[in-house]
């Protein structure tokens, strides 16, 4: 991979830390990342993948437990502040407590599997007091699941020979529908924060 090794190893390993730790941030392309780089794996001189691999499962682990930290200790104070509440979308956080109230412990796992929910059911747990023990069990077994899924299915596309033979296109691809989200959660705002203040001049 070259002298910039380590800054992207970091830097993919610190997505997949945010997006599930950081209650605020569920748009982040997780599914994809994990894809893309089982995909990278795949190519002689590409990502290693027992490296990526073990680097993404304690990322995801070590994001619930952020998340479910936050949501312990500040997640009512989180959801009642005005400014701080805005952050969370109250549909997502809505359906992430459904989620929770439908399936309980196993919640945590099946979450995984599920964009943004998988961001913000950590954080519900915490606020509903989810036993610790309980939280660790299925954190550690769901974030394992999830990586091997979903980094083992891109390394083994990748390997696609009509992949491999256009493996450019193919990925500058994979990289826009990932950024899509993101891109659409920006104007959404953005077009929302020009009504507000055309409501209020």
């Amino acid at each position: 991979m070259g002298p910039y090794s380590l800054l992207i190893y970091s830097l993919l390993f610190l997505i997949i830390f945010v997006e599930t730790g950081l209650v605020f941030v569920p748009f982040l392309p997780g599914d994809s990342i994990l894809f893309l780089s089982g995909s990278l794996a795949a190519l002689d001189g590409g990502l290693n993948l027992p490296g990526i691999i073990f680097g993404f499962i304690i990322a995801a682990i070590l994001g619930d437990f952020v998340n479910f930290e936050l949501g312990r200790h500040f997640g009512q104070r989180i959801t009642k502040s005005p400014r701080l509440k805005r952050l969370i979308k109250e549909k997502s956080l809505k359906a992430s407590e459904r989620f929770y109230a439908k399936y309980g412990k196993a919640a945590i796992f099946l979450g995984r599997f599920v964009p943004i929910v998988r961001t913000i059911v950590p954080f519900t747990a915490g606020m509903s007091r989810m036993a610790y023990r309980s939280f660790s069990k299925y954190n550690i077994i769901g974030a394992i699941s999830w990586i091997l899924i979903m980094t083992l299915s891109g390394f083994f596309w990748g390997n696609i020979p009509v992949v491999k033979n256009n493996f450019q296109f193919v990925m500058i691809a994979i990289i826009i529908i990932s950024l899509l989200p993101v891109i659409l959660v920006r104007i959404r705002a953005s077009l929302a924060a020009a009504r507000s203040g055309s409501r209020h001049d």
